[in-house]
């Protein structure tokens, strides 16, 4: 009795175990979804704030909207771009490391373009901005570039398994009418048809003489018994069954 409560007593504490194992993992995958989902929520509301200072603002504050801009949608399809393709692609984790490594001077960038949007004095955020607009295209040039090459790459290997899938379905529609390679030539009879005109001799050895060839009512007058026995009548099931006679 004493081993069956301890065993119930296991297996009870097991599946308290196992509860709080999976009550843990669900809670920390909804917490992991709604950040996510919190997040892209507060880049698209950036993303379109940046967007209409870029369209309202004229000058270097609207230059520096429209530069933060062209930098985060480089980078953020770029890094979509490569995450995608590495799940395919083991060779793409090479490229995911580089852009890693741009990734930390492309926040650096954005950080720094995000401070001197409140920069009072308009002369002195002219003067940085040349410098601002070349580090931008190096980041977002180097950014497409990785991006593209994915692309290419990816649009490479779809090329050639189409071209490959196309040879072998060449082939197996040729095998498939295989016929129209061993057609016999024209009038020339079919396996297993007669030939429309027999060789000379063969009517000869395929024909037996009449003399010697058996006569059919011959043969069926020998096979028929002298009397013909009696048939069976057949039997209905409407007819009444006959009763036996009587022994008296």
């Amino acid at each position: 009795m004493e081993a069956v409560v301890a065993v119930f007593a296991v297996l009870f504490v097991l599946c308290l175990v196992l509860g709080a194992y999976a009550t843990v993992k669900a809670v920390g995958a909804a917490k992991r979804g709604v950040d996510r989902t919190i997040g892209q929520a507060r880049r698209a509301v950036e993303d379109q704030t940046l967007r209409a200072k870029s369209f309202a603002q004229p000058g270097p504050a609207g230059e520096l909207a429209q530069l933060r801009l062209t930098l985060r949608t480089s980078m953020r399809a770029t890094q979509d771009a490569l995450y995608a393709g590495a799940a395919e692609d083991e060779s793409l984790k090479e490229s995911i490391a580089l852009f890693e490594r741009l990734s930390a001077h492309g926040q650096e960038l954005d950080h720094e373009l995000k401070r001197l949007e409140s920069e009072p004095d308009r002369a002195t955020l002219a003067e940085r901005l040349p410098p601002l607009r070349e580090r931008t295209h190096r980041i977002t040039q180097s950014a497409d570039a990785l991006r593209w090459a994915a692309h290419d790459r990816a649009r490479r290997f779809a090329d050639d398994d189409l071209d490959s899938l196309s040879a072998q379905i060449g082939v197996e529609a040729d095998a498939l009418r295989h016929w129209t390679s061993t057609e016999p030539p024209p009038g020339a009879p079919a396996w297993g048809e007669p030939s429309a005109e027999p060789a000379p001799g063969d009517a000869d050895r395929r024909t037996p003489p009449a003399a010697t060839r058996p006569d059919p009512d011959t043969v069926q007058d020998r096979s028929r018994p002298a009397i013909t026995p009696p048939g069976r009548r057949p039997a209905y099931s409407w007819q009444k069954k006959p009763r036996p006679e009587s022994t008296t």
